[in-house]
């Protein structure tokens, strides 16, 4: 992506405030055999800080976990975004030279994709992903409310990505 260097954010820190603030991220990763191209996936992924990693989950039947395992991945997360109208500059009136643009907050992530098949591993993260977004909720459910057999089945349908975020 090209960035005007003025515009560069490197603070940690609001990186991983947006990350956080806009969890769904297009996961792009090398096409499977076959294909024309790369693949783009919504996925929620959850970031943590201490390891720099990004965790997520997707179903078993989405083949991006088998062909994008051991490969460089990039994850970009959207944040605010919008027009800005050449109106809005104060330069407009006085001499007509301006033009519009788009204002938007992007971070790209990169590393390699590993496949995590393993059910504590998968029901850990499941718990922190839920926790995470019912916390603003006055009634959070929490994943120990579903029924045992059925989280179970839950979990045989997913698998488990993580990026290690270099």
């Amino acid at each position: 992506m090209y960035q005007p260097r003025h515009f560069d954010e490197t603070d940690p820190a609001r990186l991983a405030a947006l990350m956080q603030a806009h969890p769904l991220a297009t996961l792009v990763t090398p096409g499977a055999a076959g294909s024309d191209g790369p693949d783009a996936d919504p996925v929620p992924l959850l970031w943590d800080e201490a390891t720099r990693t990004l965790r997520g989950h997707v179903a078993r039947t989405n083949p991006l976990w088998q062909h994008a395992a051991g490969q460089r991945v990039l994850a970009v997360f959207h944040g605010p975004q919008g027009y800005v109208s050449p109106s809005w500059y104060p330069s407009k009136a006085r001499a007509h030279k301006a033009v519009p643009t788009w204002n938007y907050a992007v971070v790209h992530a990169q590393g390699t994709l590993r496949a995590v098949d393993d059910p504590a591993w998968l029901r850990h993260l499941l718990a922190q992903l839920t926790d995470t977004h019912e916390a603003g909720r006055a009634r959070p459910w929490r994943i120990d409310d579903a029924p045992a057999d059925y989280l179970a089945q839950m979990l045989r349908a997913v698998v488990g990505i993580e990026i290690v975020v270099d």
